[in-house]
């Protein structure tokens, strides 16, 4: 399984951040896989957003949740929305599909926050 995230670079404060991940050699849909954005801010440790399982359930970060969607699209596209973004949201925003015996990460995109 292969994860690319795409997305604007650049987004200003207070507007929405829209990120995809598009999945190549397996499909969103297979049993047992559930499907995460997680991001890395500056000066910490890795974050977990939210997850939309195989069988489209999600979960988000109680702290996150209030403007956090995470969605899916066909059979290999997972979409990150983050509402009202704020120069603290500035980061390296992933992809990740994993079960209960692995786990797949893209490379990661760029996301700054920033009027």
């Amino acid at each position: 399984v292969l994860l690319q995230e795409s997305g604007p670079g650049l987004v200003k404060p207070s507007q929405t951040l829209s990120l995809t991940c598009t999945v190549s050699g397996g499909s969103i849909t297979t049993a047992y896989y559930s499907w995460s954005w997680i991001r890395q801010v500056p000066g910490k440790g890795l974050e977990w957003m939210g997850t939309v399982a195989y069988s489209g359930i999600t979960n988000y970060s109680p702290s996150l949740k209030s403007r956090t969607s995470i969605s899916r699209a066909n059979a290999n596209t997972v979409y990150l929305r983050a509402k009202t973004v704020k120069p603290e949201d500035t980061g390296v925003y992933y992809c990740n599909a994993k079960t209960s015996w692995t786990s797949h990460w893209g490379q990661g995109t760029q996301v700054t926050v920033s009027s």
